[in-house]
């Protein structure tokens, strides 16, 4: 009895990472029904209507051409987070392909491999990304390649290093001793069981792609106006700051939650993944 007890305490989840845990939900949700659930057209413009503070009509007030705050975040939620999965997708392809092969491609592969990695990792992903924008122009599409370009070289270290060491399990080895193929090896056994790691980095990587991408929005190198995603919803409201400060506010407290939760997320998956880690927190 005892120790089922024990199991349940090890296993129950924080109340903090409940509450990140169903604010990704929502804002998953949100994602995917915002524009059927915003309250008004996102692009309406009305300006008769122009910087009205919250109330009964608009929940979180208009914007300098009068267009509903909380209808725009609700349909951003769909542009930002999509272009963030994109991102991710990306790069995640990418360092799995990539990373795999610096892993069991021999020396040279390797080297070559790993020195270009080198040059992607010793300049800051934002300004990397900053650059590859500029150099392709506004757009939302523009941010996404150029974020991509500056993030997967992370991703291609990690599974690098967590492919070198599955293939020194003795699981591993039992496979090649009954003689099966270097490629169902590889495919069947060594991947699968060095893929998990990837469920951490990539929802702990959601908060600071979803940031990078806003953030371009924001300098006017990412999405575009009138667009709703909430880095050019900050960027149209910046002039704005004293006269209709909740245009600014609102979009950053969505950011700012989103990124929080899917932080806390991650790193309790990365604490469920590693028991030891549960000593130290």
């Amino acid at each position: 009895m005892s120790t089922s007890v024990a199991t349940r305490k090890r296993r129950r989840i924080p109340l903090v990472d409940r509450i990140a845990l169903i604010i990704c939900g929502l804002v998953l949700a949100i994602a995917v029904i915002g524009p059927w659930i915003a309250p008004h057209d996102p692009y309406a413009v009305n300006l008769s209507q122009r910087l009205l503070g919250p109330g009964p009509e608009h929940w979180l007030g208009t914007d300098i051409n009068g267009r509903d705050v909380l209808s725009r975040i609700l349909t951003g939620a769909r542009t930002t987070l999509l272009a963030t999965a994109v991102v991710l997708a990306v790069t995640v392809v990418i360092g799995v392909v990539v990373g795999t092969l610096a892993a069991v491609g021999g020396r040279v592969v390797d080297e070559i491999i790993m020195r270009i990695t080198d040059v992607g990792l010793a300049v800051p992903s934002i300004v990397l990304a900053l650059g590859f924008a500029v150099a392709l122009g506004p757009g939302i599409g523009s941010a996404i390649i150029a974020v991509s370009v500056s993030w997967w070289p992370g991703y291609v270290r990690l599974i690098r290093t967590v492919v070198r060491e599955t293939m020194q399990s003795e699981f591993v080895e039992s496979a090649v001793a009954l003689g099966v193929g270097r490629r169902r090896l590889i495919l069947r056994h060594v991947l699968p069981n060095s893929l998990d790691i990837l469920y951490v980095q990539v929802t702990l990587d959601v908060a600071a792609v979803m940031l990078v991408i806003s953030g371009l929005s924001f300098i006017g190198v990412g999405a575009q106006v009138p667009s709703a995603e909430w880095g050019a919803m900050i960027a149209a409201a910046a002039d704005n700051v004293t006269s209709g400060w909740w245009a600014l506010v609102f979009p950053g407290l969505a950011i700012a939650i989103t990124a929080i939760a899917f932080s806390l997320v991650g790193d309790w998956l990365r604490v469920l993944r590693d028991p030891t880690l549960k000593q130290e927190n």
